[in-house]
């Protein structure tokens, strides 16, 4: 299980930065750490640093000029609009430093959540400013900013023009000599004495210390952004709450069309199925009801029909009750639900759960429910010969997986069932992972969040 569980366990972490030109060693002669100096990335990384500087000046200088003078005025009513000026030229300056970092350090950051004035007019937009969270977080940015753009500024250009220039000493020492009279690289000198770099082993030295510096540099450079990432992230996007907010808002979304859809459903079954079979089932015994005398003969057969036509109404009902919620899942559990479900299947299933406890009901029918469609993909479009359900808890989370030996191919792309049951499992922080390349196998792994279930136990 737990080999299983680390195949997928990419999918799950936390979102990764696509690889750059530092992360793409196929095709390359030359090691990341030899090729850094001359390649895209470093030299939009340094020119990210070098823009800070004068950018921060001036945002922190309006920034602290604009709050001063907001909070000296105060004492009369022009305090309150200087105030929501500040803050909201922050606002607009984080949106220039998000473009900066997107173009720049292939930063992408989503915009911070839009004010939301209570009414209309100056005053309720200036109450919505000043009590935004984000609009106080863009005001830290623009304080923040400047002591350590100045700091990486300082570190960055030191180390870039004395790398380069160090590398490139022998080039020097062969002009300065030539056109200046100079005896080389003067490390110190005073009146009495002087120390120059002019002889070879001190030139090789020198440009392999230059080397080094070279080197260094974009990784240097890196770690420095690395800091402004963080700072561009944490401050200039949205905060983790109104994340959540707007997430929680698509989820309740998606449950309550999934709810309307199902609701379509079963009236859509009880309506084409059920209930005409009962309104022909009332039909025919009527017409028996008249024969009765006539012809009882005739009148038994029509009975028997209509047995019969019964029998298929309560088959029907019943199979609508299993796709509302089966009563062997609330029952006997998953293990006992899925076994019931793998049965139907038109291929052999492997069922086999390994649980300690029982969810809670909700994850365990979401659960029942997920599997019960990939193992009707499998019937209907696979095309395979045998297939295996296996269900299994890592840490906090459930796991199901599906796998079958048919032709593969399966996308889990919009408009797809897949998509439908990915938006589902997203409703309760769930994840569906499809990995289905041509040729098969299909491999479907979903993820739930575990929430025991009190009393319960594996059996039921």
């Amino acid at each position: 299980m737990t080999t299983e569980y680390g195949r997928y366990a990419e999918h799950y972490g936390p979102a990764r930065e696509p690889a750059g030109e530092w992360g793409r060693e196929r095709g390359h002669l030359l090691p990341a750490g030899l090729r850094a100096p001359f390649e895209g990335r470093s030299w939009r990384e340094f020119a990210y640093v070098l823009t800070s500087l004068p950018i921060s000046v001036v945002l922190f200088t309006y920034a602290v000029t604009m709050v001063a003078l907001g909070a000296g005025l105060l004492v009369t009513f022009l305090g309150v609009p200087v105030l929501a000026a500040a803050l909201a030229g922050c606002r607009g300056f984080g949106t220039l430093e998000r473009a900066r970092a997107r173009g720049l350090l292939r930063l992408e950051v989503a915009e911070p959540e839009p004010l939301r004035p209570r009414g209309r007019g100056l005053f309720a937009w200036m109450g919505a400013v000043l009590k935004s969270g984000t609009s106080w977080r863009h005001l830290l940015y623009a304080v923040l900013q400047l002591p350590w753009s100045t700091f990486s500024f300082v570190v960055a250009v030191n180390f870039w023009v004395y790398g380069w220039a160090l590398l490139t000493y022998p080039l020097w020492f062969w002009v300065f000599p030539v056109y200046g009279g100079q005896g080389g690289l003067q490390l110190y000198g005073d009146q009495q004495h002087s120390v120059y770099l002019d002889n070879p082993f001190e030139i090789t030295v020198t440009a392999a210390v230059g080397l080094l510096f070279t080197l260094a540099t974009p990784w240097i450079v890196r770690a420095l952004t690395t800091v402004d990432r963080v700072m561009v992230h944490g401050l200039l996007g949205p905060s983790k709450l109104a994340s959540r907010v707007v997430e929680l808002e698509s989820d309740r979304g998606v449950v309550v069309d999934t709810a309307a859809a199902d609701l379509r459903r079963i009236e859509r079954d009880l309506h084409d199925g059920a209930q005409a079979r009962l309104v022909n089932l009332a039909m025919d015994l009527g017409l028996a009801k008249e024969k009765l005398r006539e012809d009882p003969q005739e009148a038994a057969r029509m009975v028997d029909e209509a047995h019969g036509e019964v029998k298929t109404a309560l088959q029907e009902l019943r199979d609508l009750a299993r796709g509302i919620h089966p009563a062997v899942l609330t029952d006997r559990g998953l293990d006992a639900a899925l076994s019931s479900v793998a049965s139907r299947c038109t291929v052999p299933v492997r069922v086999e759960v390994d649980l300690a406890e029982r969810p809670a009901p909700a994850i365990e029918g979401i659960a029942y429910f997920t599997v019960s469609e990939l193992l009707q993909n499998v019937s209907k479009h696979s095309g395979a010969r045998g297939a295996s359900v296996e269900v299994w808890r890592a840490g906090d989370r459930l796991m199901v997986q599906v796998v079958d030996d048919g032709t593969g191919g399966a996308d889990a792309a919009g408009g797809s069932g897949l998509a439908g049951l990915a938006g589902r499992l997203d409703a309760v922080d769930g994840i569906l992972v499809v990995d289905s390349p041509a040729g098969g196998p299909t491999r479907v792994t979903a993820e739930l969040p575990w929430r025991g279930s009190v009393g319960m136990s594996a059996a039921g």
